[in-house]
């Protein structure tokens, strides 16, 4: 039939533009508009083999191959077929399984089929030669489409390249229509600055001794996000107070491991380590309708960069939450976020794929992005909220 069919190599287009924006092929440095994207393939692809698309093959990895949400994100999108192979561990680093195999299969399928005439491949793998090859021995033109490659470098294999029968680039300018660099907070306040997550990033350096004053200056601060070593060997000056006795009978200080800074007073045993501890998390407040709609606007609307992550959340949890008055108790605490409200925020955040392929580990920057998220959506609801910020 005289149609076309676009079969996307995902590792291959994201690393390639990765590679031109950033310097590395780290997917996880920049952020796609996914219907952007496939609007821009398809365009391209009709006006390249002047037919009408049949369908947008996106082939990717994912862990166990369970859809990512990106991948949830494409596959309701017309025309897009998402074929998922395996992202497994090995010596350190993550390694697609199957997508090769998969791409080879649906090449020679299509053509053996005649279920179009043209079909275009955005790939550099030439493990599909030998796919090429029998496409073309059924009646099928191929077109290969390379993305630019940075510093002029070549990112394709030549045997592909010779064998396709036509070629094209796809260059900066065409990126730039759906891929854009994601917005990375820096580790530390730049000096004189007063970011809002300054808060979360900032914590006292290990005095030489006591201070006169018994504390030290805010310019003895690290200009560094502390490592839990740093926080172990804090002086004792800073958090313990004057009456030690006060310090043994509450048990001393304890090193919390959430979005707490550093060591705080253990609470008496029978009192809640504050106010916002007590507050409700999301899934007490939603319900079973709400949750479905919630799981829609997933797929469809939310893009996973860490700040809009923490606001949706944000957003959803005051809106069913409901008592305006009691939100006050968090400014208490601010940038501190309750503890399981705070592991509540950060398993949806994984949702994302903000853990992907950084050793199923949130990355530090985007914690503190996702909880500054969180924080930005709640001042613009609560009287005084944004003054808070402000200030801190």
């Amino acid at each position: 039939m005289d149609r076309c069919v676009v079969l996307v190599d995902a590792g291959y287009l994201l690393g390639a533009a990765a590679s031109l924006l950033v310097g590395e092929p780290a997917r996880s440095r920049v952020t796609v508009d996914h219907t952007v994207l496939i609007t821009a393939l398809r365009e391209r692809a009709e006006a390249e083999t002047g037919l009408p698309l049949l369908r947008v093959y996106w082939f990717d990895a994912a862990p166990e191959r369970r859809p990512l949400p990106e991948h949830r994100r494409l596959r309701v999108l017309p025309r897009v077929t998402v074929r998922l192979g395996a992202l497994t561990r090995a010596e350190g680093r993550w390694v697609q399984k199957g997508v090769d195999a998969a791409m080879h299969a649906e090449l020679t399928e299509l053509a053996r089929n005649h279920a179009c005439t043209d079909i275009v491949l955005v790939t550099g793998d030439g493990d599909l030669l030998p796919g090429v090859m029998s496409a073309k021995e059924h009646g099928v033109a191929v077109h290969l489409w390379a993305l630019q490659a940075a510093d002029g470098d070549f990112n394709q294999s030549e045997d592909l390249v010779a064998e396709a029968d036509e070629r094209r680039v796809l260059d900066r300018a065409w990126m730039e229509q759906w891929v854009r660099l994601r917005e990375v907070p820096a580790s530390f306040p730049a000096p004189g600055a007063a970011p809002r997550i300054a808060g979360l990033l900032a914590a006292p350096a290990q005095p030489e001794a006591p201070a006169a004053a018994g504390r030290p200056q805010p310019a003895d601060r690290l200009k560094v996000v502390p490592t839990p070593k740093d926080l172990a060997v804090r002086s004792a000056a800073e958090r313990i107070p004057a009456d030690r006795t006060a310090a043994v009978a509450h048990g001393g200080p304890v090193l919390r491991w959430t979005s707490d800074r550093g060591w705080v007073d253990r609470p008496p045993a029978d009192t809640s380590a504050t106010a916002g501890d007590g507050l409700p998390i999301l899934a007490q407040l939603t319900t079973s309708a709400q949750r479905w709609a919630d799981r829609e606007e997933d797929i469809t609307s939310v893009g996973g960069d860490a700040h809009e992550v923490g606001q949706v959340f944000a957003r959803r949890w005051i809106d069913r939450f409901g008592a305006a008055d009691r939100l006050a108790v968090l400014w208490t605490d601010y940038p501190r976020i309750p503890h399981r409200l705070d592991g509540e925020l950060l398993r949806y955040a994984a949702r994302f794929g903000l853990l992907a392929h950084k050793d199923d580990q949130i990355d530090e920057a985007d914690r503190y992005a996702i909880r500054d998220g969180f924080w930005k959506e709640l001042a613009a609801r609560v009287p005084g909220g944004r003054a808070a910020m402000a200030d801190d």
